[in-house]
């Protein structure tokens, strides 16, 4: 290996993989029906690949709060019963739009869900689903995504 991409290595790329991993809020959307517990699923808008409702966290708002935002902007959940402790974790890894990956942990907020509506900020941006937690485990890519689901 030449003397200028060791230099990159050691002193660009690896520091990028040591830092610390950023943080996202989810709202685990949950409601029961004749068939039993289900989950609300929401494409992404770029992949169209299925997630949970999710976002950074927001400026003076606590992380439960911010997950409930989330999940009215890109799901429509208009009311819920939130918890406010955490019920789970999962990881991934978030690439930029500058291709840089970006480590990520999501700490995931649940919310039983009261009305849900049609009409709401990201409405044109995605799809939703509601699945039971085996589908759900079975439609995301993260493995502990699918591992979380696989544990309700």
């Amino acid at each position: 290996m030449n003397a200028v991409i060791k230099k990159a290595m050691t002193e660009v790329v690896a520091p990028i993989w040591r830092r610390p991993k950023r943080h996202q809020v989810a709202a685990l959307c949950l409601r029961q029906d004749d068939e039993g517990q289900k989950i609300l699923l929401i494409t992404s808008r770029e992949t169209k690949r299925w997630v949970l409702p999710k976002g950074w966290p927001m400026p003076n708002i606590e992380d439960p709060q911010a997950a409930l935002q989330e999940a009215w902007e890109e799901a429509g959940i208009s009311e819920g019963n939130l918890t406010e402790d955490q019920v789970g974790t999962y990881e991934y890894t978030k690439v930029l739009g500058s291709g840089l990956p970006l480590p990520v942990i999501v700490h995931i907020y649940r919310v039983d869900v009261t009305d849900i509506v049609d009409k709401f900020p990201e409405s044109h941006e995605r799809k939703r689903k509601w699945v039971t937690p085996e589908q759900a485990a079975d439609m995301v890519n993260e493995t502990s995504l699918r591992q979380f689901f696989c544990s309700l």
